[in-house]
């Protein structure tokens, strides 16, 4: 018997409608502003506005305002907080569904990977002074695939040197140590072929050249934490919570480059 009165979780009432579905499809890839959202989904500006609104409101995506014009705001998606959602949605669903209580699955019964692509995945991340977030990125993906992805960052007006609280942050929260490194530009990997080009500022994402064989683009909208500090105490909490952001996107990257035609990734 089906139980009475029980409500339908808020992500499934959400997430159920056709256009917010394909919305936060859109936003699980990478940020966008409402200009490039309303091409994507073919739909006027003030309904997708009125969609975004609601996705706002549940917490699911939060909007940023652009560092490259700042009429304009970058949507994100909090993949994190989309995650909880599902998770607490299955528990409504059934017991079993709830997380740490799965069923064993036989592996044996599993749908085998998708033909895979031979070589390693290559991935660039950007941003402008090429001292901050790209390299804690690249650095970041380095170290959690263990060297699988080929990875580099760039910038299209590279500082001298890596900014110090990056290397610090790196050094105190993930043992990482990129001290000798330095910034390069973007000129120097003009001609190399990548499988994405990340952005990570929405200055460079204007300006960033285009790249041989056509890779995928993704842009994360994130702060530059160097902005308005200098390399004293005050501003290293600003790189940790940039440092953390960042984290958490590479992580929900190193699914989709698992679950990507690249074997030789290991999360």
């Amino acid at each position: 018997m089906v139980p009475s009165g029980q409500a339908t979780p808020a992500f499934v009432r959400l997430a159920a409608h056709p256009l917010r579905w394909r919305l936060l499809t859109a936003l699980a890839a990478s940020d966008y502003r409402v200009r490039e959202l309303t091409g994507l989904v073919g739909q006027p500006q003030n309904l997708v506005s009125y969609h975004l609104r609601l996705l706002r409101h549940s917490g699911l995506v939060t909007a940023r305002r652009s560092s490259f014009d700042g009429r304009d705001s970058y949507y994100h998606l909090d993949l994190d907080r989309c995650g909880g959602a599902l998770a607490a949605a299955g528990a409504a669903l059934h017991p079993a569904l709830h997380p740490g209580r799965r069923p064993a699955q036989d592996p044996d019964s599993l749908p085998p990977p998708a033909a895979a692509r031979q070589g390693r995945p290559r991935v660039l991340f950007a941003c402008t002074g090429n001292s901050a977030r790209s390299p804690i990125a690249e650095a970041l993906l380095r170290h959690h695939t263990a060297g699988h992805v080929d990875v580099t960052s760039a910038g299209s007006d590279p500082k001298q040197r890596i900014h110090p609280n990056a290397v610090r942050v790196l050094r105190e929260d993930y043992g990482i140590d990129i001290a000798a490194q330095r910034p390069r530009h973007l000129d120097a990997v003009a001609r190399r072929r990548f499988d994405y080009v990340i952005s990570l500022c929405d200055k460079v994402r204007e300006v960033c050249p285009e790249f041989p064989d056509q890779p995928r683009t993704v842009h994360w909208s994130i702060p530059d934490p160097a902005t308005g500090g200098d390399a004293g105490q005050d501003s290293y909490p600003v790189f940790h919570r940039a440092a953390t952001e960042i984290d958490t996107r590479v992580r929900y990257l190193l699914a989709v480059l698992t679950r990507s035609p690249h074997p030789e990734v290991q999360p």
